[in-house]
Order: C-alpha cells, then structure tokens, then sequence
C-alpha cells in the first residue's frame, strides 16, 4: 500500500510538472539538450519503478542514485555490476560527461587491471583477452559519450589517452588529442599532445618536427622537457644538421 501510494504520489507530482516540463523540452531542443527517450529499452535497462519515476521527471535524481551504486560495486570490485549500473546512468543522463569519463575509466583502467591480474585464470592469454575488452567496453562508453556531446574536449583527451596508454595506438592518440584541441574551452596542452603523439608514429616524423619546431618558435612556455626530448630524438632520427638544431638548455 505504502508503495502505491508514492506512486501515485509522483504520477500527480509528473501531470502537474507536465506543461512546465513542455516548455523546458523545446527550450532543451533549441539548444541540443535532448536526453535520452523514454522508450521502452529504457524501460527494460533501468527497472519498472525507476522507469516511473523517470517518466515524473526525477531521472536525474534516479542517475544519481545509480552512480553512487556504481562506486560502491567498484569499491567491492563487482565489475559486471558496474558496467551494468554505468550503462543505465549514461542512458538516464547522456549530457553528463562525468558519467561516461567515469564508466570508462572504471572499466579500461580498473576493471582491465583486475583482469589481467586475475588469480583465478591462470592462463595469460584469456587474461589478456579480458583485459582487451575492458578496454574495448571502456572506449565504446567514450565513443558514445561523444556522439552525445561532440563539444566535449574532455572526451576527446580521455579517448587520446586510452589510445596512448591502453592501444599504444599514437595515430590515433594524435588524431583525438588534435581533436580535443579544436574544441571551445581546449586546454592549452592539447596542440603538444597531439603533436609528441605524432612523433611516435613511424614515417611521420618530418611532419611532427616540423609541427613541434613551429611550438617551439613561440616561446619559452612551450619549451617543456617533454618536448625538448621529442625534439632532439627526431633531430637524430632526421639526421637535422647541427647548426639547425635546438639548444639543450631545457626550462625547469
């Protein structure tokens, strides 16, 4: 009874919220705030009770309430529950960049490290398997998360990064950290990124020399040890002559 009424309770609460919550849909839509619909594989991924109460208007109040969920299964290592809970938050909340940086992190970078070091499989070749799709699962969140906001830098770095650390793929690290960098609000670092990515891939190194010496050529605050390192191993590789290359005083 007591369950019936707070049900009933939030469907009065929905049809008086219903006119407001219209306005705020087309407001929502002219500015691409959309969220996700409430089909029903919504339905089928969230449960029938948080379906409802989803329906009345608390689907953040639900993505919330499944987030901290997920951090208490990572805390016991439950990685099959967490990929579960993060999917239905990313589909209740698909604007939250948060939750999809999160759900990836939590699977290419916890859930991958417990696979690999696994104690019960002792074969490394299934380890390293389920380590793989960890880090596949980990980039589909991030894929995902930037179809749903192409404006994200924050994304682009996080999937630069799984790339760069996870795939040791530096083509494609370069290619979504130069993504990031065209983002509004990218961080300074992102041009850099991209191009000590670009330094690692065989048969572009002119090109990364020259992109990285155009850096260089602005000033003190790009000559970072990083890319003073990056310099002078492609001045060897390029075979640069000696009185085109860089100093080795390096900023500290």
């Amino acid at each position: 009874m007591r369950l019936v009424i707070v049900l009933l309770g939030v469907l009065l609460l929905g049809g008086v919220k219903l006119p407001l919550e219209h306005h705020l849909f087309i407001t929502r839509a002219a500015h691409r705030l959309q969220s996700t619909p409430l089909d029903l594989n919504l339905r089928e991924q969230i449960g029938q009770l948080s379906f409802v109460a989803a329906l009345s208007g608390f689907r953040a109040v639900i993505a919330d309430f499944l987030f901290i969920q997920a951090h208490v299964a990572w805390e016991r290592t439950e990685w099959s529950r967490v990929l579960l809970l993060f999917r239905q938050v990313t589909m209740l909340q698909p604007r939250g960049i948060l939750f999809w940086d999160m759900a990836a992190w939590h699977m290419a970078w916890n859930a991958s490290v417990a696979a690999f070091n696994n104690p019960a499989q002792p074969r490394l070749a299934l380890r390293l398997k389920a380590q793989r799709e960890y880090f596949d699962l980990g980039r589909d969140f991030l894929e995902r998360g930037l179809q749903n906001n192409p404006d994200s830098p924050q994304l682009c770095e996080a999937l630069g990064r799984l790339y760069r650390d996870k795939y040791k793929d530096h083509a494609r690290a370069s290619a979504y950290f130069e993504m990031m960098a065209a983002k509004p609000g990218a961080p300074n670092y992102a041009k850099r990124f991209a191009v000590y990515e670009l330094s690692f891939c065989e048969g572009r190194e002119r090109e990364a020399y020259e992109r990285l010496m155009a850096l260089y050529a602005t000033g003190e605050k790009e000559r970072l040890p990083t890319m003073i390192s990056r310099l002078k191993y492609l001045e060897e590789k390029l075979d640069i002559p000696l009185d085109q290359r860089i100093s080795d005083a390096v900023r500290r």
